[in-house]
């Protein structure tokens, strides 16, 4: 279906992609991991042909293989309707038909004509998959969230989220045999999520999707291909994510042994060379005095001197040897945040009090009335369909808009810190060290240390947050929070758009947090390794969602 053979890119001097080579078989599922900016969007564009790669090459089976991409920020016709845009992607069936038309008109005056016979067949293709597709395209919107908006409904009118939604869609009504997705998760709650993973669990085609969603991973992909961000080159591992994990596990465990073997091998020939050299520098001399030796011990201790020298000189090549043929390179240090703790002051019991509370905008009730206790070191995820109100409860406890109706207060002693889903509370323009300096009267030395601690080292604190990538942003967020002594944080989405480096590093530091947390996310690994307890929106009620909780 698709073989990429050492295919390379660099942007000037910048290797992104080294000798990359994979073959995706039909109904096969990669995944393709890797950090941020390491290429794997590139390797996409690339596969398109949207962008030249510098050597190697990409080749199709067939060679006009229909290919479906969904990719990001992917820009959409403003002024067409979502009925008109779906219909082009599925391709019109009157036009359809009146090119099957055409070509069945031509193939009878040449009957022989193998690459007129392939269009037709494909055009007839075509029009079967576009006939089919009514009932396919309800479903798909409908599950998408996209269901109850009017199919006359201009491009231009919906959210960012609703043309990312509508995006996928088109994509996945197209019926490609090759599905080419960066990042299909984005803007999509749990229920939609698990229809996705559905979909393209029951589908033949073949799939190539880049996520940094854990569990979506586990659940749809039969292989996954990692992009080393320091080499630029791909490897590739049978099974999902959880099976790459433990490979990747076994292999740093055997590296890191055979490491130490050899540590303890090249210090053992440097204490026997370093002996023999002793040795040999004692046989060298023969006796103490030469004036008083006889003939006899000076060449006999000469020829004893070579020889040990030239053993000396053979364990010295098999070190040189280890050092670099047979180098086994020490495994590289991942390195962890570490939340500083002794900043967090424990509040009282209850935190945030919720009696007969309605949220919502304006006369609009998103919901309520709401119930709800929460308690000092609870660790509580908000789940739901997207626009049910689990962001506007966060902005109800902050008193950032007001509640429609009830109570909802603080307890004693709380501070409260807020992560926005935006990060609209940092400023572009100040560096990290600046922005950690305005919540604290450290010093700067004392700022740097802190902020070591969230992997901001060296020269790192003087970038301007502007130039941040996403992640470094949600750390920088997290280490004004605890700075601050906050023992409630209340995150909406803090790892959206976070690789999956990032993210399980967020998670190691979110946990050591001795505090409270209110989070809205969507990533279900991240939910099954951190909350306690899991809230779900519906119906405009909160209640508890056991699925999570057993």
């Amino acid at each position: 279906m698709l073989t990429v053979n050492k295919v390379s890119k660099s942007f000037g001097v910048k290797p992104v992609l080294v000798d990359v080579s994979f073959q995706l078989n039909e109904g096969q599922k990669l995944g393709l991991i890797g950090l941020n900016g390491c290429g794997k969007t590139t390797l996409l564009q690339i596969i398109t042909g949207s962008l030249k790669q510098d050597a190697g090459s990409v080749t199709f089976t067939p060679v006009d293989v229909r290919i479906g991409y969904l990719m990001q920020g992917l820009a959409l016709p403003d002024n067409t309707t979502i009925f008109s845009y779906l219909n082009h992607q599925q391709g019109d069936p009157l036009e359809l038909a009146r090119e099957v038309e055409k070509l069945a008109g031509q193939l009878s005056a040449r009957p022989q004509d193998k690459q007129l016979a392939d269009a037709y067949d494909q055009a007839l293709t075509r029009l079967q998959l576009a006939d089919e597709s009514t009932s396919d395209t309800e479903q798909t919107l409908s599950m998408l969230g996209l269901g109850d908006i009017p199919p006359d409904t201009l491009i231009r009118q919906l959210s960012g989220g609703q043309k990312t939604r509508l995006g996928l869609a088109g994509v996945l009504l197209s019926r490609p045999q090759l599905l080419l997705l960066d990042e299909p998760t984005n803007h999509l709650d749990m229920e939609m999520l698990e229809w996705l993973e559905e979909w393209i669990q029951k589908i033949r085609c073949a799939v190539l999707l880049i996520s940094h969603d854990r569990m979506f991973l586990d659940d749809v992909v039969d292989g996954i291909l990692e992009l080393d961000e320091h080499t630029h080159t791909i490897r590739e591992f049978a099974g999902n994510y959880s099976d790459y994990l433990q490979q990747k596990r076994v292999e740093r465990e055997k590296q890191w042994q055979d490491y130490v073997n050899q540590q303890d091998e090249i210090r053992r020939l440097r204490k026997a060379a370093e002996g023999v050299r002793d040795l040999a520098r004692y046989h060298k001399g023969g006796k103490t005095d030469p004036r008083k030796a006889d003939g006899f011990s000076i060449g006999f201790f000469a020829n004893r001197g070579k020889e040990t020298t030239q053993r000396a000189k053979n364990l010295e090549k098999r070190i040189e040897h280890l050092l670099t043929d047979e180098r086994v390179d020490k495994p590289s240090r991942t390195w962890q945040m570490k939340v500083d703790l002794d900043t967090v002051s424990e509040s009282g019991r209850d935190v945030v009090v919720m009696e007969n509370l309605s949220i919502g905008y304006g006369e609009r009730l998103l919901c309520g009335p709401i119930n709800q206790t929460i308690r000092y070191g609870d660790r509580i995820v908000l789940t739901g369909a997207n626009g049910c109100g689990k962001s506007t409860l966060l902005k109800t406890i902050m008193n950032q808009i007001p509640a429609l109706g009830g109570i909802c207060r603080m307890g004693t002693g709380v501070h409260c810190g807020y992560m926005a889903q935006e990060q609209e509370t940092l400023s572009v323009n100040l560096s990290v060290l600046q922005t950690l300096q305005q919540v604290g009267n450290q010093s700067e030395t004392e700022v740097r240390s802190f902020l070591s601690k969230y992997l901001f080292m060296g020269d790192d604190v003087f970038i301007p947050v502007g130039q941040l990538s996403y992640g470094e942003r949600v750390r920088l967020m997290l280490a004004c929070q605890v700075a601050q002594g906050c023992n409630l944080l209340l995150l909406d989405e803090p790892i959206n758009h976070l690789d999956i480096p990032s993210r399980e590093r967020f998670e190691q530091a979110l946990s050591e947090f001795q505090g409270t947390v209110l989070a809205v996310v969507h990533d279900r690994m991240f939910i099954k390794n951190f909350a306690r307890t899991v809230w779900k929106f519906a119906h405009g009620q909160i209640t508890p969602d056991y699925k999570w909780n057993l």
